[in-house]
C-alpha cells in the first residue's frame, strides 16, 4: 500500500517558541489522521522543538538527524484527546434550543455551546436545572437591566438646595434608615443563590448579580440622604430585624425568590411609589423615583420566574403558601412595623403637624397599606392562587412590609 502523498510546510525562520505551533495546527486541521505534512524551518531549536510538540500532541515524527525538515504523521492521540467531548448545551449557543434541561457538573464554567474536553473537573451548581431557575424573559429582562444602570453620583443632584422643618428632615432620616436595613436583606437574599446557579444559565445569573449591584446601590444613595443634613441614623427594631432574618434563612430558592421579590419588594413598590408622591424635597423624590424602577424590575423577573417554575411543578403553589403562613407563625411574637417608621410616613405625607393634615396623612398611610395589599393579592392570582387564597396570604404577609 502507498504512503498518502505528503502536504508541505515551510515555518521559515519561524520556532515553535515564537508561534510556529499555529501554523502546524492550522495546516493539520485540514488533514485526517495518517496523512503526513512535511515540515522545513531554518530555526535552529526546530528538531528539539517539534519533537516535544509532537509527543505532546500525538503526532509522530520522523526527522533525520542534522536535518532542516522531517515529516509529521498525523496519529489519533489529539482526535482521542476529543472524542468524549461533548458541546455543553447545544453546539450552537444562538440556537433556540441552545438550553439544556440539566447542566452537568461536568461541563464545569465552559460557554454555553463550548466542546467541553472528557475529563475536565466537576463543579456543583445545586442549582442545575431549567426548571428551578429558567424564565424565557430572563436575556429580555437582563439586557434591560444592564441599559438601566445608575451612577449615584451623575443621577442625583446632590447639592440641590433646599430647606426642610427639623421633625420632617427626621422623618426622611427615619425613613431611610428603615429603607437601609431592608434593602441589605434584599441584597443577601440574591447575593445567597447568586453563586448556587449553573453559569450555563447566564442570563440568570446576570439578572441576579445586577440585583445584587441594585441593592447596593440602593443602600448607597439611602445612607447618602439620611446623612445629607448632618443627621443620624434613626432606630431600627427587633421586630423589622426579626422579619427581614426569615428571608435570610430560607434555603429555598423559590420559596425566598416569593418571600423577597413577589411579597417584599412588589410591596415595596407601593412604598416607594409613596415616598415619591410625598418626598418633602427633590434629593429624596429622586433617589426614591430611581430605586422603584430597580425595584419593577426585580418583581417582574421574581414574577415571571414563578410562573415558568410553577408551570413545570404545580405542586410548588402549595409549598409557597406553606412558607408565607410558617414565616408568619415565626413572627408572631414581633409587633411588626417600626412604630417610629409609620409615624414617620405620616409626618411625610402631612407635610406639616397641622392637624387637619396629620389626618390626611394617616388616611394616605391606611391607603397606602391598602394599596400594598391589593398588589400582593394581584401577583398571587398571576400565579395560580384563588382569590380567597391571595386574601388570605397577603393578610398573612409580614406587617414590616418587606
Amino acid at each position: 500500500m502507498t504512503s498518502p502523498p505528503a502536504s508541505y510546510l515551510d515555518l521559515g525562520d519561524l520556532g515553535l517558541d515564537r508561534g510556529g505551533h499555529l501554523l502546524l495546527k492550522r495546516a493539520l486541521a485540514a488533514m485526517v489522521a495518517g496523512d503526513v505534512l512535511d515540515v522545513t524551518g531554518g530555526s535552529p531549536e526546530l528538531p528539539v522543538h517539534l519533537r516535544a510538540w509532537c509527543r505532546a500532541q500525538g503526532h509522530r515524527l520522523d526527522w533525520p538527524p542534522d536535518a532542516t525538515a522531517g515529516k509529521v504523521a498525523r496519529g489519533s492521540a489529539a482526535d482521542d484527546r476529543w472524542r468524549g467531548a461533548e458541546p455543553a448545551g447545544n453546539a450552537d449557543p444562538s440556537a433556540p434550543d441552545a438550553l439544556a434541561g440539566h447542566a452537568p457538573a461536568r461541563w464545569g464554567l465552559a460557554a454555553r455551546g463550548a466542546l467541553v474536553e472528557a475529563g475536565a473537573p466537576e463543579f456543583r451548581f445545586p442549582l442545575d436545572t431549567r426548571e428551578a431557575v429558567w424564565t424565557d424573559l430572563a436575556p429580555s429582562i437582563y439586557r434591560q437591566a444592564v441599559a438601566a444602570q445608575w451612577d449615584p453620583a451623575t443621577a442625583v443632584d446632590w447639592d440641590e438646595p433646599f430647606e426642610l422643618d427639623p421633625d420632617v428632615e427626621g422623618a426622611v432620616v427615619q425613613v431611610m434608615t428603615y429603607l437601609i436595613e431592608n434593602e441589605n436583606a434584599a441584597l443577601v437574599v440574591p447575593a445567597r443563590f447568586l453563586g448556587q446557579v449553573h453559569p450555563h444559565f447566564r442570563e440568570v445569573v446576570g439578572v441576579l448579580a445586577v440585583q445584587v449591584a441594585d441593592e447596593a446601590r440602593h443602600v448607597e444613595v439611602f445612607t447618602r440622604r439620611a446623612s445629607l443634613r448632618g443627621g443620624r441614623p434613626g432606630l431600627s427594631s427587633a421586630g423589622g430585624q426579626a422579619s427581614l432574618l426569615t428571608l435570610l434563612e430560607e434555603p429555598d430558592f423559590a420559596l425566598a425568590h416569593f418571600l423577597l421579590s413577589v411579597l417584599g419588594e412588589g410591596t415595596f413598590l407601593a412604598l416607594l411609589s409613596f415616598l415619591e408622591r410625598h418626598a418633602p424635597d427633590p434629593v429624596t423624590r429622586r433617589i426614591t423615583h430611581l430605586a422603584l424602577a430597580d425595584e419593577a424590575r426585580h418583581v417582574a423577573f421574581g414574577v415571571a420566574h414563578l410562573e415558568a417554575v410553577l408551570a413545570a411543578d404545580p405542586g410548588l403553589r402549595p409549598r409557597l403558601a406553606t412558607a408565607v403562613r410558617r414565616r408568619h407563625g415565626a413572627l408572631g411574637h414581633t409587633a411588626g412595623l417600626n412604630a417610629e417608621v409609620f409615624d414617620a410616613l405620616v409626618l411625610l405625607a402631612a407635610g406639616s403637624w397641622d392637624p387637619t393634615a396629620l389626618a390626611d396623612g394617616f388616611a394616605a398611610v391606611q391607603a397606602l397599606e391598602a394599596e400594598m395589599a391589593d398588589g400582593r393579592r394581584r401577583r398571587m392570582v398571576r400565579l395560580g392562587f384563588t382569590a380567597g387564597e391571595a386574601a388570605e396570604l397577603s393578610e398573612l404577609h409580614t406587617r414590616n412590609f418587606m
